[in-house]
């Protein structure tokens, strides 16, 4: 890795906010609905579906809260009034889980009966960092009881995550319905004990997971943009004869976006996460942390201007 990108991603932290921002626009479909909206209709148009994510979790009131509910439905009736290929994603500590979880269960089922009163949309609940792993699972595993249109991320990158996968398929097959998972790498940074830390061990326990996933006839959001996993899961899939319409191929928003096109003319299915909102920044640091490479955009944009 160039030393320079590197310490371009230690600093970034103290790198003025304007310089972040125009480096992140490639990461984040802007700060409105309405900008959201023009992202995923470009995306369909070349023919991938996309999920939404309001912006601003590690929230402070009930009351931020409640507004984000609000913005979750709003995605959600726009999207079907709109006629888009999409669904959404949500953060539960945006909807109010670390201050008042009976109040975010409350939001999530009032945004799991808009999904479905608007074109049966789906709502995917997204991993955080680990304080929230098993309280994010727990509400997961109750509202799946009595919702179809709900599913779950887990991270590669956790020790505890094949366990995860096992209680899940399990839990699923008990109660006669499909496990739906996005598996990822992860990208909060967390403790060798509890996380791997090489890449090499990270991609082993990816693929490990995905073949229980895909060998158990669990629905797989494949999201990854390393190529190791990728060609990894290609393997996987034909091993399995997984059919095409029992998973899909997901990547973030202007990230490899040239293996996303290749993906979609060899006939996968493919999902682009579309995050918008004002609350870009975090989300901004965390994504160019996991890329160094993007450095050179910031490098381009102190010394330009542009």
């Amino acid at each position: 890795m160039n030393v320079l990108n590197q310490a371009i991603s230690w600093a970034l932290p103290i790198i003025p906010k304007p310089i972040v921002r125009k480096v992140s626009e490639r990461y984040i479909a802007g700060a409105t609905l309405d900008d959201a909206v023009r992202t995923v209709r470009a995306l369909n148009s070349k023919g991938a579906s996309a999920t939404i994510d309001v912006l601003g979790e590690f929230i402070q009131s009930l009351e931020q809260a409640r507004a984000n509910t609000a913005k979750s439905c709003e995605v959600l009736r726009r999207l079907h009034k709109d006629g888009l290929n999409g669904n959404l994603s949500i953060k539960l500590t945006s909807l109010g889980l670390a201050i008042d979880p009976n109040v975010c269960e409350k939001n999530v089922r009032e945004i799991l009966v808009t999904a479905r009163e608007n074109g049966g949309r789906f709502v995917r609940i997204d991993m955080e960092n680990s304080p929230y792993t098993t309280k994010t699972l727990d509400l997961y595993r109750i509202l799946r009881r009595e919702h179809t249109n709900v599913g779950i991320v887990l991270q590669a990158y956790l020790r505890r995550t094949k366990h995860d996968v096992d209680m899940l398929l399990a839990e699923g097959a008990a109660n006669n319905f499909a496990t739906n998972v996005r598996l990822c790498k992860g990208i909060y940074v967390e403790q060798e004990s509890i996380a791997f830390q090489g890449r090499k061990e990270i991609q082993q326990n990816y693929l490990t997971c995905l073949e229980s996933l895909l060998s158990n006839q669990a629905f797989v959001g494949i999201a990854t943009h390393d190529d190791v996993l990728i060609e990894g899961a290609k393997a996987l899939l034909r091993t399995y004869k997984v059919e095409r319409e029992a998973f899909e191929f997901q990547m973030l928003l202007g990230v490899r976006e040239a293996v996303r096109d290749t993906l979609i003319q060899e006939g996968f299915r493919l999902r682009v996460y579309v995050p918008f909102g004002e609350e870009w920044y975090g989300y901004s640091i965390r994504r160019l942390k996991e890329n160094p490479k993007m450095a050179g955009y910031i490098t381009k944009a102190l010394l330009t201007g542009k």
